[in-house]
């Protein structure tokens, strides 16, 4: 096995990466959304002047977020793949998966309402 650096496998390594990000926003209105939230996080962040290290706190949340919702597309289409009539037990492998992007966005809404309010109710 060739354990050597390439650039043309690290180049090819991307691509597939950059197509499953394509076919994701393609495909998953969910995943489009985050994306529309992720941007207004940010714009939000820049306008109120957050710190640098609340700025990384909301790319950190916005990087879980999209991860996870990544792995659950993944995990629904496998999943539909394997099994393509319902089954209880896919059923409970879709809602587990989606159960997850569900907690890693609650927990990125609640640290933009610590980081956001403070500063909107000074504007008031």
């Amino acid at each position: 096995m060739n354990n050597s650096f390439s650039i043309k496998k690290l180049v090819k390594s991307f691509s597939y990466a950059f197509s499953g990000l394509k076919a994701v926003i393609q495909s998953e209105q969910n995943f489009r959304v985050h994306l529309v939230a992720a941007f207004f996080a940010l714009l939000l962040g820049i306008v109120l002047k957050v710190s640098g290290s609340e700025l990384l706190v909301i790319v950190l949340c916005i990087a879980a977020v999209m991860a996870t919702e990544l792995v659950n597309t993944a995990i629904e289409k496998l999943c539909d793949f394997v099994s393509p009539e319902k089954r209880a037990t896919i059923k409970i492998i879709k809602d587990l998966s989606a159960a997850a992007v569900l907690i890693v966005s609650a927990g990125a809404l609640i640290a933009g309402l610590i980081i956001f309010i403070p500063r909107v109710l000074l504007l008031l």
